[in-house]
């Protein structure tokens, strides 16, 4: 059943002959060298949930003072980043550096507030059937008007198909291709089956990639055949990096919109003061307090907060863990990518977890009674998560070799098959 996770999410470039550009001064977060080189890259990602928007997001925050940005996504993460980029999604309004176009996206389809693996294998099915190929076409006119010399995917399948067909390099930047490179000898032998075979999917969603960045908050050895593969933190938003951690006594969760009311009812008995972000706001139960996504409020809460209990989203574990913050992750029974992120912070001695489905009252309390055995762990990594530099580095070299490289598709051969996939991959 856990296949349907990533089932359904399933020549040369031209010299650039614009002038640099000054790099905005006074910001040490900006740590990676900038090349002085303008260019016009295109950015697609996976519009499910909100972790691919907030890498994305970070991302782009960094190269917009330097680059103009054009970016394809749909569902949440077009809802998210319209926000974080005011007027980028808006063709009339014009003048800025980053522009969004939305693209038809896969999402998970739920029945009954459970993952509905059947349906949502025939809605990713169908998207490759119908739409794909007809958005691919859409892609390589997009990608020739706006004179796109770089291509970044974050688990989208379009952008690399028509990337290739333009010819330009491809880095490819997600969580999901650890199951590719990553040795996870260290999982439980059924959930190493199930990324076996999920990394099937990841290898046919990104093809051809020129660079393959891994973004997770865990970093076991590469596997043979995947010494290429450049391992990063999770891409931290500015807020996060410069945030100040603090204990005010409450709990922060985050939960996805289909989490059981029993859950709900777990928390209002756990003892502490309880915010919710993810499902809305709505009237309190308990001591439970419901939020309206907030981005500023969301990163405060989460500097402030004692403990997350939480869905187990990398991206939101390396914010809590860059924080010092430990937590107990609700991985949902269907979602093997969330499973295999709550068996990785475990191992790291930083948290626990429990499937949504069966948590109780006493897990919680459990937890909350031993906070301090997580302490050691969360000192070695606090402060120490943030990959957004490495990542602007990848892309920053990549666009430096333009001028050099003689032949961007046999590099593309060279250094990598379909993902970056080396032999013995």
């Amino acid at each position: 059943m856990q296949t349907a996770d990533f089932l359904v999410k399933v020549s040369i470039s031209r010299h650039n002959t614009r002038p640099p550009v000054a790099r905005p001064c006074g910001d040490d977060l900006d740590a990676a060298p900038f090349l002085g080189i303008m260019a016009k890259i295109a950015i697609s990602l996976c519009g499910e949930g909100r972790g691919h928007a907030t890498r994305i997001a970070t991302l782009v925050e960094r190269l917009q003072s330097e680059h103009e940005i054009l970016i394809f996504t749909s569902a949440d993460a077009l809802e998210f980043l319209g926000g974080r980029f005011p007027g980028a999604a808006d063709p009339a309004a014009g003048g800025g550096r980053v522009r969004i176009v939305e693209i038809p996206g896969i999402v998970f389809q739920y029945t009954g507030g459970r993952l509905d693996v059947g349906r949502s294998i025939a809605n990713g099915l169908d998207y490759q059937a119908r739409l794909l190929g007809p958005l691919v076409d859409r892609l390589l006119d997009e990608l020739e008007a706006f004179g796109a010399e770089l291509a970044v995917t974050d688990f989208e399948p379009a952008l690399p198909r028509a990337a290739a067909r333009h010819g330009i390099p491809l880095v490819s930047v997600d969580h999901q291709h650890f199951l590719l490179a990553y040795d996870l000898g260290s999982l439980p032998w059924w959930l190493q089956w199930h990324a076996w075979l999920m990394s099937h999917a990841v290898w046919m969603y990104v093809t051809e990639a020129t660079d393959t960045v891994v973004s997770a908050f865990f970093r076991p050895p590469l596997r043979r055949g995947w010494e290429h593969v450049v391992q990063v933190g999770p891409l931290l938003r500015r807020e996060v990096v410069r945030a100040q951690p603090r204990d005010d006594g409450f709990i922060v969760s985050y939960l996805r919109r289909h989490t059981p009311f029993a859950t709900l009812s777990t928390l209002a008995d756990c003892g502490l003061p309880v915010r919710v972000y993810g499902l809305g706001e709505r009237e309190p139960v308990g001591g439970v307090s419901f939020h309206a996504i907030d981005e500023r409020r969301f990163v405060d809460d989460l500097a402030a907060c004692r403990c997350l209990v939480s869905a187990a989203g990398n991206q939101l574990i390396g914010e809590a863990l860059h924080l010092g913050k430990p937590m107990l992750l609700l991985p949902e029974r269907a979602h093997a990518e969330q499973l295999m992120n709550s068996h990785f912070l475990a191992g790291m001695g930083c948290g626990d977890f429990t499937l949504l489905e069966q948590v109780g009252p006493e897990h919680v309390r459990e937890f909350l009674h031993g906070l301090e055995r997580f302490q050691p762990a969360l000192a070695g990594v606090m402060g120490r998560m943030d990959g957004t530099a490495d990542v602007v580095r990848v892309i920053e070299q990549r666009l430096a070799r333009r001028g050099v490289t003689a032949e961007a598709g046999d590099e593309r051969s060279r250094e990598s098959s379909p993902a970056g996939r080396g032999p013995g991959g």
